[in-house]
């Protein structure tokens, strides 16, 4: 997605009213002044079901959903082979709905076998200062920023990533849809992407928010 993809945003149509969105910027605006200054040490460690490393503290735990770049099969599918007795209409009749059937099937193993956003389910994002994870009995995550070889903040709520996985599964490329997500970039990116196009603008928050902010009475500390 366009680095402008806020310009999509409802905050480019101000006045709106301020909503949960904001509250999650504002406070993500927060961790990032206390990171950059030292002081990050000095927020309390949030309650989460996640496990945790000693030392470790969760800044941030609410509701998300992932979704992984991949496609519904390999490309296979079963091939049957008909075998009929009868009179020869018949027999050329079950050969063909045989052969459309293959046919069918075909188009549909390489139609699943095409990449695409897979919705994965929804689970709990545990957001601490040394990674983000996401709790689900099938699909969960644990994203340490410095195991991750890509990250980026393509929407508002969305946070995407790639990274080889350790288990040998191969490489993946994830979304994780939150309300942290902001917060999610800023942490890996400040972590092991200090040279982010989008950290180095500042275009991680929307290009007004420290104005929306004042204009509600709301302080924002200065992160960009």
């Amino acid at each position: 997605m366009s680095d402008n993809f806020y310009a999509m945003h409802p905050y480019a149509e101000l006045p709106t009213p301020w909503g949960a969105l904001d509250d999650h910027l504002l406070y993500t605006c927060g961790v990032v002044h206390d990171l950059v200054a030292g002081r990050l040490a000095n927020r309390p460690s949030l309650a989460t079901m996640a496990r945790l490393e000693p030392g470790e503290r969760v800044l941030a735990v609410g509701p998300g959903a992932r979704a992984t770049w991949r496609g519904l099969g390999d490309g296979s599918y079963v091939h049957t082979s008909t075998m009929a007795f009868g009179s020869t209409g018949f027999v050329v009749g079950s050969m063909v709905g045989s052969a459309l059937g293959n046919s069918a099937r075909r188009r549909q193993a390489q139609a699943n076998a095409q990449p695409r956003w897979v919705a994965d389910g929804h689970g709990e994002v545990t957001v601490t200062d040394r990674r983000v994870n996401f709790g689900h009995p099938q699909s969960w995550l644990n994203l340490p920023w410095t195991g991750l070889d890509t990250v980026d903040l393509v929407g508002p709520d969305v946070f995407q990533c790639a990274f080889h996985s350790i288990h040998g599964n191969g490489y993946f490329t994830v979304q994780l849809h939150s309300l942290w997500a902001s917060l999610i970039f800023a942490l890996a990116a400040h972590a092991a992407f200090p040279a982010h196009p989008r950290l180095l603008s500042g275009s991680w928050l929307p290009p007004d928010f420290e104005a929306r902010c004042a204009a509600v009475g709301r302080a924002c500390p200065a992160v960009r």
